[in-house]
């Protein structure tokens, strides 16, 4: 078994997705804020993403965290590294559940998972893979400092948009130990 590991940031936690997680997943997969990472879905599918989500740990080595509050102790959402079958390469990706939008979670929870893949993972590189219409996270791949590469066509979810990422030597977020 993959050790999922915990990162904290000075307002969130990121710590590996249970069971636990399930209803608040649910809910955000069965609302329209899921229509850009394909959902709305139903109940079983939902539970099968959550799977998928902690299986993709153990199958990779990484994957994306549910992100907590550290203040309210509420799960805002799950951000991380993501690479399923099908993927140009790895991504940072994010997804916050409803209510927490606009706060600046999705940025910092993508600075501790980027400095994460490039400071323990060693990554090279990394990509943001979002859907055209989806400006919010679009909004989120520029205050990373990514930059619109390219398009990508998916079998299941189309076409996406490839922002790049800042290569670590041009990372200016401090790296991990800002977070500590």
């Amino acid at each position: 078994m993959t050790p999922i590991p915990t990162l904290s940031t000075p307002r969130l936690t990121l710590r590996a997705p249970g069971a636990a997680d399930y209803p608040a997943f649910a809910a955000f997969y069965a609302s329209d804020r899921a229509r850009f990472v394909g959902g709305p879905l139903g109940a079983e599918a939902a539970w099968r993403m959550l799977a998928m989500e902690i299986g993709h740990w153990q199958l990779r080595g990484y994957g994306r965290w549910m992100v907590d509050d550290r203040e309210s102790r509420r799960t805002v959402g799950m951000v991380g590294l993501f690479c399923p079958e099908g993927w140009p390469e790895p991504e940072i990706g994010w997804d916050l559940f409803e209510g927490f939008e606009g706060k600046g979670y999705a940025t910092e929870a993508g600075h501790a998972a980027r400095d994460y893949a490039y400071d323990v993972l060693g990554w090279a590189t990394a990509v943001s893979l979002v859907k055209p219409d989806n400006t919010a996270s679009a909004a989120v791949c520029r205050r990373l400092g990514a930059v619109k590469e390219a398009d990508f066509v998916h079998e299941r979810h189309g076409r996406m948009q490839v922002w790049r990422h800042p290569a670590p030597a041009e990372n200016s977020d401090g790296g991990m130990e800002a977070y500590a």
